[in-house]
């Protein structure tokens, strides 16, 4: 096939090659008709050239005999003058000798106009000969240029084409050369692969039942002993327990103390310096213990006041993060949801300077233009505006890049795991950026200071306010720097421990999966606690195979148990009904013992004191002691009289007695209710869980069915786009095909006009 193809592509290339070669030979020869046209009109320049030499020496020859005759003109003109004196005075006597002079002068004169006559006229003539001949020349010349600048341009191209295909020719006979030999040493390969082939399909029948018996060894103890490969998919790979890293908790709790203590050193700084701004506005430029100060002044102060509700929080977010951050948690940007609070406060705190800024800004135009301001003052100000104005845009700088490290624990899509170091960095650039501000910040305040210090006027109110502001941003600024060169000690940790998280580091994939990740560390770690403590004593192997033989020889059938137990159901409500009936026997006893009570008491009434009293205590005891016999046999067995009257305390302890039995039983019931419906409660909570689970596993999962199909749009564009692209490329070259040979027949139409012209010139020329 390989040579088949180089074959075919030689026989193009040979008939392209005829083709050019044709050309070139009708080039070559409209070059030589170029040439020769070219010594043709070389030769009419040269007699040209001959006829002008001889037309210049006529117009010498004209121009000295017109020097003679204008010589001989002035000396007859002489002559002419010397004369006619002469001839005033002999007047009379030289008649004669005035005519024959004046005939002389008139044939002199009209020899003389004559001459001067023929003289323009070969001026004339020779003017426009000359002219003429410039014309022509240059004509002739610009032609003759033109000429060989074409035939060089043709025989360059003629020159080019054929070295082109002269070395494409060596070319393609060398690759044919090595084609042949190509071919040659592929037809032994493919004797020693057909030869390798062989011994590899055997070798290959061996490996595939090898392999197929391990295959199916292997299939049946993973279908066996692995139901589930949880680190298949990146959802449930997530929900993996990493191995507990102490030291990098340790070190992470570390790193956040040491970020606490400087923001809390830097929250200090920023409140001092609030504060001492709203006292120097109180004084400075006008005191207000003296004067009102401006309203601008007045709300500007009002906000300054204001400053701790929006600082402080910064501590205290910070202090949560911390407090978050314990040896028992794993601590990654997916889990750290206290960073979430910490950016909000910041963000509170950067429209709080977004609020005072303009402010700020006018109260310093206020302060230059004051009586009291000079120039150099005027100048601080200016530069302290220009900071105010970095100061606030690197807050928000900052306060942007802390809100996308939050947004990993709250949004996962919000911020990929790709970009975590990028952000990182640009976190400790912000924090360079904070530092160089307050620095300039710090220089330009404290040479404004000494200014106004120097004034005659400054109090020393105001001179210890501006050294208060003064510390305070140079507590500032020294907190800045420690932050800045803090992060960028720790930048590369963070960077590293960001891999820190589930098996084959693919990190957490949503804010849920982390917090599922964290129970599930908890309920492990109790798993291993309550592996840790000491087992009970259990009951020795021979006593419990001998319990065992005892429990099965004794125990009956499942129907025998169930049907005893339908009858201890049976026997438990006939016992509840009983139980209502002699409570209602118990009430009827109880209401005949107060009757019989106040019969008692009216007998007593109409009988005597003493005695009766007597009688009636002796009376009362018999009847209780026979009320006690009879609720004791209540109590054991039925009774079947209602005549015998209990006594009235036993009556109510088996009334107090039956209903904390009956309240013990309602406790119970409700105990195990309680319990049921916890139980319940728990199994609702786990479905509702795995509910929530499958539902965001099906949205993940419709969110990949949809980005396949996307992609598998995008591939079929990419197809078209390139289809389209080759299709393109074929037509241009098509169209660059089909301009080369249109530039070729232009060629040879301006080589036969350039013969034509040519022709045409030279006959012009002989002609001429």
């Amino acid at each position: 096939m390989a040579s088949a193809e180089l074959q075919g592509k030689y026989q193009k290339l040979a008939q392209e090659y005829s083709k050019l070669r044709a050309q070139n030979q009708v080039l070559k020869k409209g070059v030589v008709d170029e040439q020769a046209n070219s010594a043709a009109l070389k030769e009419q320049l040269k007699m040209k050239d001959q006829s002008l030499r001889k037309l210049q020496q006529e117009m010498d020859s004209l121009t000295f005999r017109n020097l003679q005759l204008a010589k001989r003109v002035e000396l007859l003109q002489d002559e002419l003058a010397l004369s006619e004196p002469r001839g005033k005075k002999n007047k009379k006597s030289g008649d004669t000798s005035s005519q024959l002079s004046q005939e002389q002068k008139s044939v002199f004169d009209e020899d003389l106009q004559k001459k001067i006559e023929e003289n323009e006229r070969l001026h004339i003539q020779f003017f426009e000969a000359d002219e003429q001949h410039k014309h022509v020349e240059a004509e002739l010349r610009s032609r003759l240029a033109t000429l060989e600048t074409e035939t060089a341009q043709h025989q360059a191209v003629v020159d080019g084409l054929t070295r082109k295909y002269m070395e494409t020719i060596e070319k393609l006979q060398n690759d044919k050369a090595k084609l042949e030999v190509k071919s040659q040493t592929l037809e032994k390969e493919a004797k020693e692969c057909r030869l390798r082939t062989e011994d590899c399909q055997l070798q290959l029948k061996n490996l595939h039942e090898d392999l197929s018996g391990r295959l199916e060894e292997s299939l049946s103890i993973i279908n066996e002993k692995v139901p589930f490969n949880d680190t298949k998919y990146s959802q449930y790979n997530a929900l993996n327990v990493p191995l507990h890293n102490r030291r990098h908790q340790l070190k992470m709790r570390d790193i956040a103390g040491q970020a606490l203590a400087f923001v809390q050193d830097l929250v200090m700084a920023l409140l001092n310096f609030h504060t001492y701004t709203e006292q120097r506005i109180q004084i400075f430029p006008v005191d207000s213990a003296i004067d009102t100060i401006s309203p601008l002044n007045q709300k500007f102060s009002q906000y300054l006041h204001e400053n701790a509700s929006y600082v402080r929080p910064l501590e205290e977010g910070m202090l949560h993060l911390f407090e978050s951050i314990t040896e028992d948690t794993v601590t990654v940007l997916e889990t750290t949801v206290k960073l979430k609070t910490f950016s909000e406060h910041l963000t509170s705190y950067i429209c709080f300077l977004r609020k005072i800024l303009p402010y700020q800004l006018k109260s310093l135009e206020e302060e230059c233009e004051s009586s009291l301001c000079t120039s150099a003052l005027r100048a601080r100000n200016l530069e302290l505006s220009q900071d105010m104005k970095k100061m606030t845009a690197v807050f928000e700088k900052l306060q942007t890049y802390v809100s996308l490290l939050a947004l990993p624990s709250t949004e996962p899509d919000g911020l990929l795991r790709a970009n975590f170091s990028s952000v990182l960095t640009n976190v400790g650039a912000a924090l360079d950026g904070f530092h160089d501000v307050m620095k300039d910040i710090s220089k330009h305040y404290s040479q404004k200071a000494t200014i106004e210090h120097e004034l005659p006027t400054a109090t020393q109110k105001l001179i210890t306010t501006n050294d208060c502001i003064l510390s305070s941003v140079v507590a500032l600024t020294n907190g800045a720097g420690k932050i800045a060169s803090f992060f960028s000690n720790n930048v590369d940790y963070f960077i590293a421990s960001l891999s820190y998280g589930p098996k084959v580091a693919s990190g957490f994939i949503s804010p849920l999966s982390a917090e599922c990740m964290l129970q599930y560390k908890k309920k492990a770690a109790a798993y291993m606690k309550a592996l840790r403590k000491p087992l009970s004593e259990s009951v020795p192997y021979e006593e419990a195979l001998a319990n065992r033989r005892v429990l099965l020889s004794s125990t009956e059938s499942r129907e025998g148990l169930a049907q005893q137990v339908q009858q201890s159901l049976e026997k438990i409500s006939k016992l509840e009904q009983e139980k209502e009936h002699w409570m209602l026997e118990a009430q009827l006893a109880k209401i005949k013992l107060e009757k019989e009570n106040q019969r008692i008491a009216d007998k007593l009434k109409s009988t005597s004191s003493g005695q009766v009293a007597g009688q009636a205590q002796e009376n009362a005891s018999v009847v209780n002691a026979s009320d006690q016999e009879e609720t004791a046999k209540a109590v054991s067995e039925p009774v079947h009289s209602t005549s015998e009257v209990p006594d009235v305390e036993s009556r109510e302890d088996l009334i107090k007695n039956h209903y904390m039995a009956r309240i013990v039983e309602l406790t119970s019931q409700l105990q195990l209710a309680d319990s049921k419906s916890v139980h319940f409660y728990a199994e609702c909570r786990a479905l509702s869980k795995r509910l929530a689970l499958a539902e965001k596993s099906k949205e993940t999962l419709a969110e990949e069915m949809k980005a396949a199909s996307q992609k598998i749009s995008r591939l079929q564009d990419e197809l078209t786009t390139t289809k389209r692209s080759y299709e393109g490329q074929l037509s241009m070259m098509s169209d660059h095909l089909c301009s080369m040979n249109e530039t070729l027949s232009k060629q040879r139409e301006e080589i036969d006009i350039l013969k034509m012209s040519s022709k045409g010139n030279s006959k012009k020329n002989k002609s001429r």
